[in-house]
């Protein structure tokens, strides 16, 4: 018997889309932001429809967490597509100054159109927009400069709306994560679910595991699976290494063990690893873990708008 589809759309998650579409009238500026693990499957369908003709920068956090190369990849196809895709770390800081800027400035037009009028200026209104826990709240906090808005590594932390005064140019509006009513596509509901990009009761983690396994060899970076658990997943199934690796580390658990193999990757205990290229580029082929997740980089935060 197969599993049954992911899917996940709680209560707060429905009343807050509510709400944002009334506060979105009151937004000059769309923070998309995005996983860069899976910047595909993080992207909403409804995002163009919100943005409209509103100015849109599209982030790409958790950079921390994907090869240097990938990066690049990721940015030159974005640019590809017409888009400005702006690199960002929450949890050390690195690129938010630069995030910062780009707020500002795609605000300007704004309130240059209030200076034509003979209207003084006012801090440009942004809304992050993103799935949930893709680190929307995280920015927040780091744009200024200290905690305010409640942030963790997990989905539906964020369960209300509410502006916050970044400085006297940005004002921002902390949005809980958005999901489509339904998640038709299943492929990218697992990735969802590889990254906790939505909430554990969603999903069979023991499903998710051999999926992800799968996902790696598809990418042919399994290699990181040998290297950390001492056992090859290349010629057997995702379902089999779960089992071997269960017999091996826990008893046959193979609950524990699929919950394990889950945190080391979301842990950047297995490196830096992408889930996702862009269209049309070759698999990574033989890539080795980075040792940089680990230890941040010093924050840029503290760049000037």
């Amino acid at each position: 018997m197969s599993s049954p589809a992911i899917q996940w759309y709680p209560g707060h998650i429905a009343k807050a889309e509510r709400a944002l579409t009334e506060q979105l009238k009151r937004v000059d500026v769309v923070l998309e932001v995005r996983d860069a693990r899976i910047p595909l499957a993080t992207h909403h369908p409804r995002i163009d429809h919100w943005v409209g003709s509103k100015e849109r920068v599209l982030v790409l956090n958790r950079m921390d967490m994907v090869p240097t190369e990938i990066q690049d990849q990721w940015v030159a196809w974005f640019k590809q597509q017409g888009q400005r895709a702006i690199l960002t770390d929450a949890q050390s800081g690195k690129g938010v100054g630069q995030l910062s800027q780009a707020t500002q400035a795609a605000g300007s037009s704004m309130n240059q159109r209030r200076c034509d009028r003979g209207m003084k200026p006012r801090p440009v209104r942004a809304v992050g927009l993103g799935f949930p826990n893709v680190g929307k709240s995280a920015l927040i906090n780091r744009l200024l400069k200290r905690k305010v808005v409640q942030s963790a590594r997990r989905a539906g932390i964020t369960r209300s709306l509410r502006w916050v005064r970044i400085s006297d140019q940005i004002e921002l509006l902390d949005a809980p994560g958005v999901l489509p009513s339904q998640l038709t596509n299943q492929a990218n509901a697992l990735k969802l679910a590889i990254c906790d990009d939505i909430g554990e009761a969603a999903y069979d983690n023991q499903r998710v595991a051999s999926a992800f396994v799968e996902l790696l060899k598809s990418l042919d970076t399994a290699v990181v699976l040998a290297d950390r658990y001492q056992l090859d997943p290349k010629d057997i199934t995702g379902e089999s290494f779960l089992a071997d690796l269960a017999e091996q580390r826990h008893q046959g658990d193979k609950g524990r063990t699929a919950h394990e193999l889950l945190n080391d990757f979301r842990k950047g205990l297995l490196g830096n690893l992408a889930l996702e290229l862009p269209p049309d580029l070759p698999p990574q082929r033989s890539m080795e873990p980075e040792s940089g997740h680990n230890k941040p980089d010093k924050p840029d935060d503290q760049l000037q708008p």
